[in-house]
């Protein structure tokens, strides 16, 4: 969701995370610099240690899969969301926890970079190099190559952010014909210029056929990964529930069930 020196006129004129369809997602944006920073501890070390509502267990997953690697992303024990230049993000009723994962110092891992930036880093610790491939909205090929160190995946990942985003990710990106599908490592996306995205981290379902899921966002400017609390249940959060509502509202972005896709 990197700002392009293209694009700088017709971002000028866009609403906030071009969300043209409701006012929802500006009215959270306006109050993001009124909100103090949290101080809040959190005790759970990764995402597979997050609490179960009763009656729900984890979708199974084989050891090498996207969704077992999801589920032992570390989770920082401090909740603070922080920006790549160290700041504290005005806003920090968003997160019910902040991923173990390096920002940067650059205004470039927003929403859609964070998304590439999972995936990513979970094919390159799999080693499924040739795998890493993105691209951009002129067709532009971004393959990862030797050498194969974490010094060049990096850098590889800088120029991605910097060329791909939101509107190239949904692209890229498969639709998911039915909700009730939901994976772990599917992703909330809306493109745009900038958009928004939001990758789903976990999914568990009961013995009724119940799912409910776990989502993470960045945003702008870059900012820590984290994951999302759930404004509209206090009582589930940070889980969501798949049912028939149109609408997953999140704390700083709405999005609509169609507008879920996976690799």
């Amino acid at each position: 969701m990197h700002f392009k020196p293209v694009l700088i006129f017709c971002m000028l004129l866009s609403v906030a995370c071009n969300n043209t369809a409701t006012s929802y997602n500006n009215k959270l944006n306006s109050n993001q610099t009124t909100v103090k920073s949290s101080t809040d501890k959190n005790p759970y070390h990764s995402i597979s240690a997050i609490p179960l509502p009763d009656s729900f267990v984890r979708i199974k997953a084989d050891s090498n899969s996207f969704t077992n690697w999801l589920r032992n992303i570390s989770l920082k024990e401090n909740k603070t969301v922080y920006l790549f230049n160290g700041n504290a993000k005005a806003n920090q009723l968003a997160q019910f926890a902040v991923l173990d994962i390096s920002v940067g110092n650059k205004d470039l891992q927003q929403c859609a970079d964070a998304v590439m930036r999972l995936r990513a880093e979970y094919l390159f610790a799999t080693k499924r190099f040739d795998e890493i491939i993105f691209t951009d909205n002129e067709k532009g090929i971004y393959t990862f190559e030797q050498p194969y160190s974490k010094e060049h995946f990096t850098k590889f990942m800088e120029r991605v952010f910097g060329m791909c985003g939101s509107a190239s990710l949904a692209k890229q990106l498969k639709p998911v014909s039915n909700f009730i599908n939901i994976q772990p490592g599917d992703v909330l996306i809306r493109g745009g210029f900038p958009g928004h995205a939001a990758i789903v981290l976990d999914v568990a379902i009961n013995k009724d056929g119940k799912k409910i899921f776990i989502l993470a966002q960045s945003y702008m400017p870059a900012q820590d990964i984290h994951v999302l609390l759930n404004p509209a249940n206090d009582n589930l959060t940070p889980w969501y529930e798949v049912n028939d509502d149109d609408k997953i509202i999140t704390p700083e972005y709405l999005f609509y069930r169609n507008e879920l896709k996976c690799w």
